[in-house]
This record gives C-alpha cells, structure tokens and sequence, in this order.
C-alpha cells in the first residue's frame, strides 16, 4: 500500500472505487440490501465501517480482487478464499476441485446423464430447499459426468459435455451468495469449458447465461453484456426454424442483457432488451418455461422488476409487479428473489410497512433461498435498526427467522 493512501479511511477508499468504476450509489446499495443513504454514511464516515462479510460483498460487486484495496490491511484478504455459507457447499467444492488422474470406474451412458441433470434442475426449482436438494445431487453427478467425458469419444463424448455443463451451471446457481467468488468463477468456468466441447450452439448460449451471471455479479458488467450480445448473435439464425429452447435462450440473453444494462446505467438499452424479450415470450406456447434460465412470460416480468428497481424506479417496478402472475415463477427459488426484488422497491420508496410485508411473504415461500440471500439480510437490518416502532417487533422476529442477530 502506497504511504500516501495508507491512511486512507475505507469509505473513502470505497467512495473512489465505486466511482472508478461508474457505478452509482443507488446501484451499489441495491446489490448488498442497504439503502444509497446507508452507503452515503459509510463513505462520509458517519457510520462505522460495514462488518467483514459485507466488506466482501462490496468488494465482489465493485469487481474488487483484494479486499486490502477496501480496508487498506494486506492481511485482510487471507482465509477469504474458501467460504461456505450453506452445508451443501463442501461437497460440491470437493466434486469440482477434485482431480482424478485415472478413470477406473465405468462410464455412464450420456442419456442417464442428461435424464439425471434434468431431474437436478426440476429438484432445483420445485424444492423450498433449493441448496440442500440440489447440493445433495450434484456431487455424484459431477463426478460420474467428467468421468464419462474423459472416456467416451466422438459424438457420445460431446453429449457428455453438453450435460456435464448442465450440472456446473445448477452448481452455479447453487453455490451464488453461499461460496466464495473463486469457486463460483471455477463452476462458471468450467461450464463454458464443457460447452465448448460440446460443440452445441445451444449449449454454449446456455452457459455464456451462466458466465455472465458471474461477471456480472463481480464486478464486469460491460464483459456480461459483450458475452450476452455474442450469445444472441450465435441463436439468431436459428429462430426461425429452432426449437423452442433456441427461442427461449435468445430471450433470456435478452433478460440478462437488461439487468446488466440497469446495473451500468444505461436505461435505454436495459428497456430495449426488456421489450426484445417481452416479445419473443409471444412466440413460446403459453406457460412454457426454460429447464435452466426459466424463461417465458412470469420470468420477463420478474426481470422488469429487477431492472426498474436497479434503475431506482420502483413506481415502475410496483407497477410491474401489479400486472404479472407472481405465482406463475416456477420455481420457489426464483419466486423468493422475485418478493425480495418488490422489497427493494417498496424501502426505495421509504415504505418500511410494505418492505416488511413483502420480506415475510418470501420467507413463506423459501426460508433456505431468504436465509442465504444478502438483500433479504441488508433489508432486515435496516427494518430493524431504521424503520421506526411499528414494524421494529416484526422485523426482529424476521431477522430471528433469518439467523441474523441484531
């Protein structure tokens, strides 16, 4: 650390990265569950600096590497590579770092595998224990794909790998928020790996969905968009003539481009993709949904929502939320974050009694996805410590709920 910024506070550090990096204090707040007044203090220094676990949230959204560039203490950043925030982790760390220098056991046959990863994602959105469900799935099923596609050869290896990368992308979804970055970036990384050798057009858009998820939830937004824009220009030709999951994984490049865009900024181009994916959800037969993106018609008003509220609009994104069938997500995972980003809107519009409201109805639809979630704990914490006499007991009960102590 230079001598010139060694007593540098860490709002202030935190205050000239974010704007570094073009990210505005709405955005940066909405990520971590606080309010842009809660980040405000933290940087004037009218709060105490955020407790560790939120430092390493911050850093992640900031697209940070070293934590010491937050707090100025090169011994910070030692003993943060291996987190788990949830019992399903271990294992799936030990199935993904594992290293198998011999392939003595027997193969399985690539439409096993494909049946099995299948099920894993059903199990994924349908349990309202996603992580436990599916964590306890994935180990095996990890193993015995890299197994397979190390001994096959031709086409019935690159089946293989197509639905090898279809459990590293649920081990993805698994391990967000509950794992460290380096073992998200791994799972994310090897999807694209197996992707490629798949040779699957298809399967190759589905993980460049999944990539991105992790670029830009750390921090590389403009790579998310770049990664996305290659993926629909790879579908385009198809949709005429493709499948319904062609169709469905263009959109939900779409979906996941508009987010990016909000988080950046750049309100156009998050409203255009917003209506490109409103109007190919038309062209999918009524109720379809996509195995692993879950695109269709609830999931494109889900994301509105998300986008209006990172755009700091939640007039908008009530109004959103006022038009869709919440109950037509399907998945309770997903359904979970859909009440939490309606939370985001009603404490951006300083509605303590309806942010509260909205968090306990995602509590009865997943403890598990709220328990592992940063914005349902950001949220609660400031229910609790800002939100005024009438909703303090509730909110406390919540933050019970959640296993926070306050």
């Amino acid at each position: 650390m230079d001598d010139d910024t060694a007593d540098v506070a860490i709002g202030e550090r935190l205050q000239a990265i974010r704007e570094r990096t073009g990210k505005s204090r709405p955005v940066v707040a909405g990520l971590v569950g606080r309010s842009a007044e809660w980040l405000k203090a933290v940087e004037k220094g009218r709060r105490q600096p955020p407790r560790l676990d939120m430092l390493v949230r911050l850093a992640e959204v900031l697209g940070v590497r070293d934590l010491a560039e937050l707090t100025g203490e090169t011994g910070l950043a030692m003993g943060l590579q291996r987190r788990s925030g949830h019992p399903a982790v271990a294992g799936i760390r030990e199935a993904i770092e594992g290293v198998d220098l011999t392939a003595s056991s027997p193969s399985v046959d690539p439409a096993e595998l494909h049946n099995r990863t299948a099920q894993a994602w059903r199990t994924w959105h349908t349990s309202s224990t996603p992580r436990a469900s599916a964590g306890a799935l994935l180990p095996q099923l990890i193993r015995d794909g890299r197994r397979t596609a190390r001994v096959l050869s031709g086409q019935q290896r690159r089946s293989a790998f197509a639905a090898l990368a279809g459990s590293y992308a649920l081990a993805e979804q698994v391990l967000a928020w509950v794992a460290d970055s380096a073992l998200l970036w791994l799972a994310a990384d090897r999807c694209m790996e197996c992707a490629q050798q798949s040779d699957d057009p298809e399967t190759l858009a589905a993980a460049a969905w999944v990539l991105g998820n992790v670029w830009r939830s750390t921090g590389r937004e403009e790579d998310a968009w770049q990664l996305l824009t290659d993926a629909s220009r790879l579908l385009e030709s198809r949709l005429a003539d493709g499948t319904d999951e062609v169709r469905a994984l263009w959109g939900a490049a779409q979906l996941h481009a508009a987010i990016t865009a909000a988080r950046l900024g750049r309100e156009g181009d998050a409203l255009r993709a917003l209506d490109q994916a409103a109007a190919m959800t038309i062209r999918l037969p009524r109720g379809y949904s996509h195995p692993w993106t879950l695109f269709g018609k609830a999931n494109a008003t889900m994301t509105g929502i998300s986008v209006h509220v990172d755009l700091s609009q939640s007039g908008h994104a009530l109004d959103y939320a006022s038009q869709g069938d919440l109950d037509g997500v399907p998945s309770l995972d997903r359904r979970t974050r859909l009440w939490l980003e309606i939370a985001r809107g009603y404490a951006q519009r300083k509605d303590p009694m309806g942010t509260l409201h909205v968090l306990q109805r995602g509590l009865a639809i997943s403890e598990e996805s709220m328990r592992c979630h940063p914005i349902a704990r950001g949220l609660t914490d400031d229910l609790v410590v800002h939100g005024g006499k009438l909703v303090e007991r509730e909110a406390r009960a919540l933050a019970a709920s959640l296993g926070m102590t306050v």
